[in-house]
């Protein structure tokens, strides 16, 4: 049996009862480490679950799956998520090797940023299509993501978006070297997604667009969710741009219509109270421009 397992957002306790005995029984445990972190490092976990962990990056789930799966046909082999197993593509493509090889799966699901971001306050339900915010570099800035937020404000719905992580990634140089050198792991801030966003915003009042948020829209921004220091702001994107959230990960919820509960929850956050003074919660078409 493959078992996928769902660690949580906090830390090593997160896991389920179910879960941790599945861990202590396997032949062998992978932690996937590139999707996301726990704010504990591998030591931690190995010494709470009792086991050895085999750390799988990108390149070991991507490329060399068959190794993960060697023996799970008569054998326990488990794959350790950070959240919940299936919040990352990748690891639905690993499932579905399993059941070509004729190799019986079983998820442990766990909690997830995707649900999770509910503890900001905002509805689950009031929330559309998901995005990532990627580092933009000298020669690429991408700004898709942009469009995704517009259409989400278009129906009024809430933008959950997932923040860059850049782990055991190679610079140019080294890549056309074929030198096997990795940059230190770096992970997006809400500064920096806020600061993205708001180029693109000049660049989009520049070309004359209507534009699907300013420098004034209701944002939330959250730090560590799950872990004993979560930190949790809502302000104007502008205001986000400065505030201090801390270690990673960072995530980014830009507002779309909100019912007054909803307002009266980010109200407990606010970074500056009279942000929210002006907001019209009953009419969505607000919701562009402002």
């Amino acid at each position: 049996m493959l078992y996928l397992i769902g660690l949580g957002l906090g830390d090593a306790k997160d896991v389920t009862v179910r879960g941790l005995e599945v861990i202590r029984s396997c032949s062998r445990v992978y932690l996937e480490a590139y999707t996301s972190i726990l704010t504990v490092g591998k030591e931690a976990l190995e010494e709470f679950y009792g086991r050895e962990l085999i750390l799988a990056d990108r390149e070991t789930v991507e490329q060399e799956a068959d190794e993960i799966l060697r023996d799970a046909a008569v054998s326990d082999v488990a794959f350790l998520v950070v959240g919940d197993p299936f919040g990352a593509t990748t690891h639905s493509d690993l499932v579905l090797r399993a059941a070509k090889a004729g190799i019986q799966h079983r998820v442990i699901h766990n909690a997830s940023i995707l649900s999770a971001v509910g503890c900001c306050g905002l509805q689950l339900y009031n929330f559309g299509e998901t995005v990532s915010i990627v580092f933009w570099t000298e020669s690429w800035k991408p700004e898709s993501f942009y469009d995704k937020i517009r259409r989400n404000r278009l129906s009024g719905m809430h933008t959950l978006c997932l923040l860059d992580i850049k782990v055991k990634e190679q610079s140019i140089e080294n890549l056309m070297k074929g030198k096997k050198v990795f940059e230190p792991p770096r992970y997006m801030t809400v500064n920096q997604a806020a600061e993205q966003l708001l180029q693109i915003v000049q660049n989009r009042r520049e070309l004359g667009e209507e534009l699907a948020l300013t420098e004034n829209t209701i944002c939330v921004g959250l730090a560590r969710v799950g872990a004993s220091d979560q930190h949790i702001a809502a302000g104007t994107l502008q205001q986000l741009s400065t505030v201090d959230f801390g270690g990673p990960l960072h995530s980014l919820v830009i507002s779309g219509c909100m019912h007054p509960l909803e307002l009266d929850m980010l109200r407990l956050y606010a970074v500056e109270p009279s942000s929210f003074d002006q907001i019209n919660v009953e009419d969505s078409s607000t919701y562009l421009s402002s």
